[in-house]
């Protein structure tokens, strides 16, 4: 059974930074792409970043482009996501999250598996 569980969300002024952890298990994730949702208040989740099997394409929601950096451990069970320059419109529950399909990396939530969710507020 797959299992994700993120860390790091907080509270944060706006301009801050913070960087979300997820580690992974219940299955190899070597040759799974994994990514990070998110869902603020009274919205629809959206999708924000994804990182292939190897590490070596990335793809990012264009709210986040140039500010937010997705990356993978060397063991690729982690996957982690930088985020600097936060903005007020960043708060909301981010969730981490594992493919369901191996060599494939999309930004359709049911192409994945999802963790619980870490909150992060950015405060103006």
């Amino acid at each position: 059974q797959v299992q994700l569980v993120e860390s790091g969300g907080g509270l944060v002024q706006a301009g801050g930074s913070l960087r979300l952890s997820c580690a992974a298990s219940g299955r190899t994730f070597s040759g799974y792409a994994m990514g990070w949702f998110r869902q603020a208040p009274g919205k629809e989740r959206e999708f924000v970043a994804a990182i292939s099997w190897s590490g070596g394409t990335t793809d990012y929601a264009d709210s986040v482009k140039g500010r937010f950096t997705i990356s993978r451990g060397d063991a690729k069970n982690t996957v982690y996501l930088q985020m600097n320059s936060l903005e007020p419109e960043d708060t909301a529950v981010y969730y981490c999250t594992a493919g369901r399909r191996p060599y494939y990396m999309t930004r359709l939530p049911s192409d994945y598996y999802w963790g619980q969710g870490t909150h992060v507020t950015v405060s103006s």
